[in-house]
């Protein structure tokens, strides 16, 4: 699964969001300036390079459960405005972008109303794309990195879909939010512990949802299991696990298919889980994290960096310029989360030696386990005689209504991405809560930096910041969600 492959209506002049109550080349000149080779963190923020503590974050966030004081109002809860057409505009039309404009196409009452890459021949491509679809052509920005920001100034654009090299997430979430629009964002939405608190308090403060776009959380099989967790089908929970076990490495190293070689610099930055969401997300919406429980620590422990050099020895020419690189993110990284309740969650990722691809996507309780790759499930009464049993015969039962309406969805990922964009793009319509929040992305992105930091500290645990202040502790809907009436 790859990521980031890069006039108002007068009548939405007051929203339910203001009653708080209810990729481009030039990006990877930008991260190539950053990521000399074994940089630590603390050249992410422009302090001193310091790979222990990342620079800037709140006092005690890296190492306490503490939250600075709130500077707005919870936006748990808070549903969007209605609207009858939800005008979007994207930002990155790389591999990601370039595809998932078809999706956002695809759903009555979503008009694409504006289109930014530096790559002008990417732009040109997606906007015939919105013509072709019988759409006005839509207003284009790519006139230098920056330009997103003229994008986001708009005032025809209710949402922002972000879709670029991952250290353009957070300035680009930020600046969304702060001209009024509701912004989803790639995976992950910010690589700092600071960067996280500050899209949570600007959300708060703007009342402007900003969204960590799973699609994850929205496969096939994860709401099914979601549901039949929810139905205690798996008794007291007590465990899962989540992971990104993808061989990328002849996509790392190959000079059409990212532009440029931004996610592979990453691999000379950081130490620890550069890609948790998609293990994590689904995970977390078993347990329901921030919705009745939240994970409160991690552990992490890496292997030796050996992967990509391996095969950058065996398949790049000397005089490449990835031999000017040193890796050092481990190529398996293994994090153990806590969570308030007790319960425990295995992360993994690996992206730099051979293996099947693997999300893992397991459960377990006092009644039995699912587990994923392949699928199998074992709960008692069921099975017995420690024989797996066939998960598909519990379809029927518990795939959520948004896969029996939609059972051969278009797009990639197994129909995942559509079930997402249509969602989505449907709470803004009938104006519903979103199915996750700010504080959803910011849990699920934190192992980036604190994984490293374990890892740093060998394995020592840290603490996951509450970025909800208190307000996991009440149930709520999320992905498991009740088909609208409307």
């Amino acid at each position: 699964m790859h990521d980031e492959h890069a006039t108002p209506n007068p009548d939405e002049s007051a929203t339910p969001e203001d009653s708080a109550d209810g990729a481009s080349r030039r990006a990877v000149l930008r991260t190539a300036g950053l990521a000399g080779a074994g940089l630590g963190l603390g050249a992410l923020t422009g302090g001193t390079a310091h790979a222990d503590a990342p620079q800037g974050a709140p006092a005690g966030a890296a190492t306490a459960a503490d939250a600075p004081p709130r500077k707005g109002k919870t936006m748990v809860g808070v549903p969007f405005q209605r609207r009858s057409t939800v005008r979007v505009g994207i930002v990155g039309l790389g591999n990601r972008g370039g595809s998932m404009i078809d999706l956002f196409l695809a759903i009555p009452g979503v008009k694409v109303v504006a289109l930014c890459d530096p790559v002008k021949d990417k732009t040109a491509a997606a906007a015939k794309k919105v013509t072709d679809a019988g759409q006005p052509a839509p207003a284009t920005y790519t006139k230098g990195d920056h330009d997103f920001e003229n994008l986001c100034k708009r005032g025809d654009v209710d949402f922002v879909y972000v879709a670029t090299p991952w250290d353009w997430h957070f300035d680009m979430a930020r600046t969304a939010m702060l001209n009024g629009k509701h912004v989803g964002v790639e995976c992950p939405i910010a690589l700092q512990l600071d960067q996280l608190w500050e899209l949570v308090d600007l959300s708060e403060r703007t009342r402007r949802h900003c969204m960590q776009l799973e699609n994850c959380c929205y496969g096939k099989n994860e709401m099914r299991v979601l549901r039949m967790a929810h139905a205690g089908k798996f008794g007291d929970l007590l465990h899962g696990a989540g992971a990104y076990n993808h061989d990328l490495r002849g996509l790392m190293f190959d000079p059409d298919y990212y532009e440029g070689p931004w996610r592979r610099l990453w691999h000379t930055r950081l130490r620890g889980d550069l890609y948790p969401n998609h293990g994590f997300g689904p995970v977390s919406n078993y347990m329901d994290i921030n919705r009745g429980d939240r994970v409160t620590h991690i552990s992490s422990f890496g292997t030796p960096a050996l992967g990509l050099a391996e095969y950058r020895k065996e398949h790049m020419p000397a005089g490449d310029p990835s031999w000017k690189e040193t890796y050092i993110e481990s190529d398996r990284t293994i994090s153990l989360v806590q969570t308030a309740k007790g319960r425990v969650i295995r992360l993994e990722h690996d992206v730099s030696t051979p293996h099947p691809y693997s999300r893992i996507n397991s459960l377990g309780g006092t009644k039995g386990v699912f587990e994923d790759y392949p699928e199998r499930i074992y709960i008692e009464p069921d099975h017995t005689n420690d024989e797996w049993g066939d998960f598909g015969k519990y379809a029927a039962e518990f795939d959520h209504w948004l896969w029996k309406e939609h059972s051969n969805p278009p797009g990639g990922h197994g129909g995942m991405d559509y079930i997402m964009i249509f969602r989505l793009m449907q709470t803004m319509q009938l104006g519903l809560v979103p199915d996750f929040d700010v504080y959803d992305a910011a849990v699920w992105t934190s192992p980036v930096p604190l994984s490293h930091l374990s890892i740093k500290a060998k394995g020592a645990p840290q603490a996951i910041p509450d970025f909800t202040r208190g307000m996991w502790k009440k149930a709520r809907p999320g992905v498991d969600s009740e088909k609208p009436k409307a």
